[in-house]
C-alpha cells in the first residue's frame, strides 16, 4: 500500500454514511453547552487525525501491514465492524439511551485504533486514542 489508503477511504464513507444522514435531519441537535471545551476540542482534533491519517499514509510514520494475511484481517474485521455500525445506528436510529451512545461512539473508535495497530500507524494510532477516549466520554455524558 503506498501513500493513498483506498481501503481506509472506502471505511471512512462508510461510517460516514449515518453520520451525514443525521446531521442532514437533526440539525438543530448539537452538543450542549456544559461540556468541558477542552475535551471537545480534542475530540474534534483526534477525530479528524483519524479520517486523515485512514486515508494517507505518511512515509516514516506507519510501517505498513506486519503480519501474514494482515490485509485480509485488516478487511474481515473493518467490514464487520463497519457493518456493525450501520446496524446498531439502523436499529438506534429514532431511539435515545446509552445503547445508541456507547455503540456509536465505540466501534469506530474500535476502527480506528484497530486499523491503526494492523497499518502500524503511529498517527493513527495516537489520534484515534485520542478520538475513542473524548468521544465516549461525551457520549456517555450524554445520557448521564
Amino acid at each position: 500500500m503506498d501513500w493513498f489508503n483506498y481501503y481506509g477511504l472506502a471505511i471512512m464513507a462508510v461510517i460516514m454514511i449515518p453520520n451525514i444522514i443525521y446531521a442532514v435531519k437533526c440539525k438543530d441537535e448539537g452538543l450542549q453547552n456544559n461540556y468541558n471545551k477542552s475535551v471537545v476540542f480534542a475530540e474534534q482534533i483526534g477525530r479528524y487525525g483519524c479520517f486523515v491519517f485512514m486515508i494517507f499514509n505518511i512515509p516514516y510514520t506507519y510501517f505498513n501491514f506486519w503480519f501474514n494475511y494482515a490485509l485480509e484481517v485488516y478487511l474481515s474485521v473493518n467490514g464487520v465492524l463497519c457493518l456493525a455500525y450501520l446496524i446498531f445506528w439502523a436499529i438506534c436510529r429514532n431511539k435515545k439511551g446509552k445503547l445508541k451512545a456507547l455503540s456509536l461512539s465505540i466501534i469506530p473508535s474500535c476502527i480506528f485504533l484497530f486499523s491503526g495497530i494492523v497499518l502500524a500507524s503511529v498517527p493513527l494510532i495516537i489520534f484515534s486514542v485520542v478520538f475513542a477516549v473524548n468521544h465516549i466520554l461525551i457520549s456517555c455524558k450524554n445520557f448521564i
